[in-house]
């Protein structure tokens, strides 16, 4: 019965994450591929009104198909159509690289192409002259605050799920050992570098094909998070056996910046940064000339943040590891009598934080394009302070804490002046460390038991 349970529920988890790429490997259209394309219209048909009706893929490998409407004074709506073709496709910095592009008339000529791209795309005025994507009339009508309300949770949903799963990886170091692991944020910063590589690395084989590119660095990120979390826990964690926590949370904050200069000699301090993927934004609703949309990336995102953190909260109540890491958190000396191998579980335990931490910069990279080598400390500190208000001993109140910092900050910046967001940010926390210490899912005392 046990194994059947187990069963449904990786089930359940493949199935999220399989609908969230399936999602993804639906698209066709190229974002900024479309972009490029609209934007030759206007130098098509000087001076004349242009409807883009739709958008579909070419008849060539690397070509997209624009179906328009233009419409001179006193003339009636003609139809015509522009197919594109480029140099490249999914995650090469070639792909809107214009490299051929013909109409109904047939293709235009290469010196035409030539003076078309430097003396027309490439200026401030031949990107603004982009007239825009086919019109969405079949959207649901908004009342104006709801809309923009709407809007600003779904911009907030990528963040949300970055700052949940790094939240929830110093919830589980500091729930089995009281110790807070300051270096979370540069494990981010190195799965970043993981999946920047482990893109680089499909795109030398000869593939461009952005759901490969991000399998790799999945994989990559999970594994460098853990493998350097474990070994930098194991020595600013495990061996540190004080009975104050201060000696290890200096050595913490030792590992952050020797990980943050270590990045920056393997990686240099130039950030690279990968192309943008699944960009298109799909209409959800509208406010008179205020559209609410979401990016394909942004729902693979939060998509892949969820089924993360759920596989996670079924892992910590219904395995053996789960059971061993509670039993611990509790009592460490009565689980070490029960046959529970502490050390072992804290290393397993390192590595899982470090995996989710890893898991965090990979999705930084693929909904922002990448991070630098000392950016992932803001988004731990960030992150530490929405595990101390969720709860930082509980798996379960990280993750609400997490959530609640994406949001905050989301409806800050949509609400109020920017300048002030971390401000209040940083009160909210010390409100919390005077009147509720243990964070909202946390323990009620004044102050936190040690673990």
């Amino acid at each position: 019965m046990r194994g059947a349970g187990y069963l449904k529920a990786w089930r359940l988890i493949a199935g999220l994450a399989g609908l969230f790429l399936l999602a993804a490997c639906g698209l066709t259209v190229d974002a900024d591929q479309a972009r490029v394309c609209r934007s030759t219209l206007p130098a098509l048909n000087g001076g004349a009104t242009i409807t883009v009706q739709r958008i579909q893929a070419g008849p060539a490998a690397r070509s997209l198909t624009v179906l328009y409407s233009v419409e001179y004074p006193d003339r009636p709506p003609l139809d015509r159509y522009a197919i594109c073709t480029f140099a490249a496709e999914g995650l090469s910095s070639r792909k809107a690289e214009l490299t051929g592009l013909a109409t109904e008339e047939g293709p235009i000529s290469g010196a035409s192409l030539y003076l078309l791209k430097h003396y027309y795309l490439d200026t401030p005025e031949g990107i603004a002259s982009d007239p825009g994507s086919p019109p969405h009339a079949s959207v649901v009508e908004l009342p104006a605050a709801l809309a923009y309300w709407l809007q600003q949770v779904l911009v907030s949903l990528p963040r949300t799920a970055i700052y949940a799963l790094l939240s929830v990886a110093f919830a589980l170091v500091f729930g089995l050992s009281g110790r807070v692991n300051l270096a979370f944020g540069e494990l981010a910063a190195v799965g970043s570098a993981a999946t920047v590589t482990g893109a680089a690395i499909v795109l030398g084989l000869g593939f461009n094909s952005p759901l490969l590119g991000i399998a790799a660095g999945l994989a990559g990120a999970v594994f460098a998070g853990a493998m350097h979390s474990a070994v930098g826990g194991h020595f600013t964690i495990s061996r540190i056996n004080a009975s104050s926590s201060q000696p290890s949370l200096i050595a913490t904050v030792g590992l952050s910046l020797a990980l943050m200069e270590y990045l920056r000699l393997v990686q240099s301090p130039v950030t690279i940064w990968l192309p943008p993927i699944w960009s298109d934004a799909w209409p959800l609703a509208r406010s008179e000339d205020f559209l609410v949309s979401l990016t394909p990336v942004s729902l693979v995102t939060a998509g892949l943040g969820l089924t993360a953190a759920l596989g996670l909260l079924w892992l910590m109540k219904a395995t053996g590891f789960g059971r061993s890491w509670r039993a611990v958190a509790d009592d460490a000396r009565a689980a070490a009598m029960m046959g529970v191998n502490g050390p072992r579980l804290l290393t397993q335990t390192l590595a899982l934080a470090g995996g989710m931490a890893g898991l965090s910069g990979m999705l930084i990279v693929v909904q922002y394009g990448g991070l630098g080598f000392a950016g992932g400390f803001q988004y731990g500190l960030k992150a530490l302070i929405g595990a101390i208000i969720g709860g930082i001993g509980s798996v379960p109140g990280a993750l609400l804490g997490g959530f609640i910092i994406g949001l905050f900050e989301t409806v800050w910046s949509a609400y109020l002046p920017i300048e002030g967001r971390d401000m209040a940010l940083y009160a909210a926390l010390v409100v919390f460390l005077i009147f509720r210490p243990g964070g909202l899912l946390g323990l009620q005392e004044a102050t936190p038991r040690p673990v």
